[in-house]
């Protein structure tokens, strides 16, 4: 049974850009058998982001030989950068590896010996527990989540590359509509059968020739209506009242730092927009296991006037607390000004590794000072430096990057066109998916993409959605897949074919773990058949993924006792 097709959602080809890949920290790499044409296994990933690993270990289970080059050095991805107040949704819909990886979590925590800095204690805002011998955890310390993600990918079959950055330029080989074998900036060369891309950039989707987009497309391509540019005029997040100005109602003084004129387009519009990034901080009020925040080197106080004006207008609180275990944070971006370096993200996605190096750094001392800011600087409210005076960074987290977190928080970057584009529609139920290879649940929800002038002459961030789903909804085998005529054995469970709307769903990290999950059984099967990835019969698919508790449907059994979420 071929895959059916999907005329409503099928697209011209985008074009084919070419873009990188993130960090350097080689650390011990696992020898792979060579040859003269380089090192050889059946599937090689690019990225160990958790969609990654669990790809990594899905295809070892299968039987198949594995290579998963890690550019940046530590696996886990954001799971184990800080990211530690999971995101997910419904926790009923995450099946398979990830389910078994936050089982893992759940029990790491009832050991008394995991808690240090305070004693054992449920952690609140948790989901409904799921069944007995099923209980999973969703908060987790980055430390705990990078063993974890090391544990999954220890099996024998599996070699992990780490400090290996891929050629952008001429680095994929391609024999055909199939790629042979990837060569790294260090020229150190890995071939293979399939080959998933699991980084956050898409960078080998891209060098590979595969049709991608970045921005906003405007609502009119998918007949959607929360895409594109957003609508000024939505009820902001706390009073209007920042003058956009460097002297306050003079124009000719020039825009604060970051405030971008207004562009002219209307909503619904399409554009290159890229919701904010930032770093997920993981601070501590422990004082024998905090790191005062200093004042950063070339500390510019003019990047934070919009702090400045925000709590004049009597805005009290600027960055999450949300709590982990042994008295640590998951720290995130908090409504209007915050975390978010907003407006400063649009160039990363295609950007030279030089470029995006500059990009993460100027992130991470924006943040450094923003967080010395809000403690220290006189302009800022005493009650409020008095909240934030006690945290820190945490000591025994991100050992080897200064205790700052290692990775950079890339909402998104490429999505892949292909011949099913998962849209607000699909999200939104209108839209069935007749192939799931799971399910996705969270709220489609960007941050801002500029900060910007309102009608009545304040500033006003663009771009910011939450728009809550009706119930998890199929994300589609032929996301993750190139269309048709375009490479036959590669898969993309991170960059996948999705609107910028619904990718705002889709971007869930337990999500990109059950994608990268279908994605390796997807390229087995393919593997065994001798056959095109587009060629996969669905129903093979779908009996393995269930097999190996993938949830593909909603409710699913049971799941009627599940509250929702």
């Amino acid at each position: 049974m071929a895959l059916p097709s999907q005329s409503a959602t099928r697209v011209k080809h985008a074009g084919v850009f070419l873009a990188t890949a993130l960090m350097l920290a080689p650390l011990t790499d696992t020898c792979t058998a060579s040859s003269p044409e380089g090192e050889a296994s059946d599937v090689v990933i690019y990225g160990g982001t958790p969609a990654g690993v669990a790809a990594a270990a899905q295809a070892a289970r299968m039987g198949k030989s594995v290579t998963l080059i890690e550019p940046g050095g530590r696996l886990g991805g954001m799971t184990a950068s800080g990211l530690g107040w999971v995101d997910v949704g419904d926790p009923g819909t995450i099946g398979g590896l990830a389910r078994e990886y936050f089982h893992q979590v759940w029990q790491h925590y009832q050991k008394d010996d995991s808690w240090k800095w305070e004693d054992k204690q449920p952690m609140g805002g948790q989901h409904a527990a799921l069944d007995s011998g099923d209980e999973t955890m969703w908060v987790v310390e980055p430390g705990v989540a990078e063993k974890l993600f090391d544990r999954m990918a220890t099996d024998p079959k599996i070699t992990v590359v780490r400090g290996e950055r891929l050629n952008r330029t001429s680095g994929v080989a391609m024999d055909r509509r199939k790629i042979s074998a990837i060569t790294m900036e260090s020229g150190r060369t890995f071939r293979g059968r399939m080959f998933i891309d699991a980084s956050y950039e898409g960078d080998l989707m891209a060098a590979a020739g595969v049709s991608y987009i970045v921005g906003r497309e405007p609502n009119s391509r998918y007949g959607e209506t929360i895409n594109g540019v957003r609508s000024l005029l939505t009820p902001p997040k706390f009073p209007e009242g920042i003058d956009p100005y460097r002297v306050k109602g003079d124009p000719a003084s020039g825009l604060l730092p970051r405030v971008q004129p207004d562009h002219g387009l209307a909503p619904g519009d399409g554009d290159r927009g890229v919701q904010a990034y930032n770093f997920r901080m993981c601070l501590t009020d422990v004082p024998e296991n905090r790191i005062p925040i200093e004042k950063p080197a070339g500390y510019d106080e003019s990047q934070y006037e919009l702090l400045f004006r925000a709590a004049e207008i009597g805005t009290k609180r600027f960055l999450t607390l949300d709590r982990m275990p042994n008295r640590k944070t998951d720290s995130n971006n908090l409504g209007y000004i915050s975390t978010d370096f907003v407006g400063m993200s649009a160039d990363y996605p295609e950007a030279d590794y030089a470029t995006r190096e500059k990009i993460v750094k100027a992130h991470e001392q924006y943040q450094r000072g923003f967080l010395w800011t809000l403690q220290h600087h006189p302009r800022v409210p005493e009650e409020i430096r008095n909240f934030y005076a006690p945290w820190g960074l945490a000591k025994d987290e991100f050992s080897r990057t200064g205790n700052w977190p290692h990775q950079l928080y890339i909402r998104e970057a490429r999505r892949m066109v292909s011949d099913y584009v998962v849209t607000e529609n699909t999200a939104l139920g209108k839209d069935p998916v007749v192939d799931p290879i799971g399910l996705g649940s969270y709220a489609m929800d960007s941050h801002a993409i500029r900060h910007t002038i309102s009608p009545k002459g304040f500033v006003k961030n663009e771009g910011g959605m939450f728009v809550k789903l009706p119930g998890p909804y199929g994300i589609s085998y032929r996301a993750i897949i190139p269309r048709e005529g375009e490479c036959e054995n590669l898969l993309a469970p991170v960059c996948a074919s999705a609107s910028h709307a619904a990718y705002g769903s889709m971007r869930m990290e337990p999500v990109f773990m059950v994608l990268g999950q279908s994605a390796a059984t997807a390229a087995c099967l393919a593997m065994d058949r001798g056959a095109p990835l587009q060629e996969l019969p669905y129903p093979d698919l779908r009996g393995k993924l269930v097999a190996d508790r993938q949830i593909l449907e909603w409710p699913s059994p049971g799941a009627a006792s599940q509250d929702a979420h």
